[in-house]
């Protein structure tokens, strides 16, 4: 019943070429840092990401777009990097670009079992192109599938050695649902407790959705555009 691992590199070990990884994280807030950066060292390739966005140039998942290690991204918005962009362009980068409401969706999906829902968002847009479409009461629904991915790999605040998990405030985010969603979930944490030091009624993943975890290190929490208002 120990799920603790020793650090990041011990924790995404088995993770090979050419899988399909969800991470955590909006912006920069909440992104699984130790584990990114594991994955840089390591070196895998081919990988399919799914993640609300690229990163920046020098951060995140931006980190394995340089190194080219990203064959596929699935996201819902990728404006802060430029190397993304560069890739997408010139076609060396598969994109699906996924309404954030669809995205979140697909995620909590997958970890609820369910293997198809539909929804109005994206009708008549490029998003529609390919899927099936069904009208309800007279109004029409895309078919989207739930998310079927070998690694979940999120960033909580805390968390216990059975896998339990608490997240502070925004970085919430899409940890969550995408805790729930992959058929191995890594957590990296900043805090690692002991067991009852969290309170049931605090805790946002249970600890059956979680396969291993380990306390993080030199969480920088860097933010994507810093915006203050100007003084007189």
């Amino acid at each position: 019943m120990n799920k603790v691992y020793k650090n990041a590199e011990e924790a995404i070990a088995d993770i090979q070429d050419g899988v399909t990884i969800m991470l955590g994280g909006f912006g920069l807030c909440g992104i699984p840092e130790n584990c990114i950066n594991a994955l840089v060292r390591k070196g895998v390739k081919n990988l399919t990401c799914i993640s609300n966005n690229a990163g920046v140039d020098d951060f995140g998942i931006g980190l394995m777009l340089q190194t080219r290690q990203v064959k596929k991204m699935i996201s819902s918005y990728v404006g802060e990097n430029a190397e993304f962009e560069r890739q997408l362009l010139s076609g060396e980068l598969e994109v699906e670009l996924i309404p954030q409401g669809t995205l979140a969706e697909r995620c909590r999906a997958a970890g609820a079992g369910i293997p198809a829902f539909y929804t109005p968002a994206g009708v008549g847009t490029e998003v529609a192109e390919g899927k099936e479409t069904r009208v309800f009461n007279g109004k029409t629904y895309l078919l989207e599938h739930g998310f079927d991915a070998e690694y979940a790999i999120v960033k909580a605040w805390k968390g216990d050695r059975y896998g339990n998990l608490m997240f502070k405030d925004t970085a919430r985010n899409f940890n969550t649902v995408m805790a729930t969603g992959g058929k191995i979930t890594i957590a990296e944490v900043e805090e690692l407790v002991e067991l009852g030091e969290l309170n049931p009624n605090d805790i946002h993943v249970p600890g059956i959705y979680v396969h291993r975890i380990f306390q993080g290190k030199d969480y920088e929490k860097r933010i994507e555009q810093r915006t203050v208002r100007q003084r007189p």
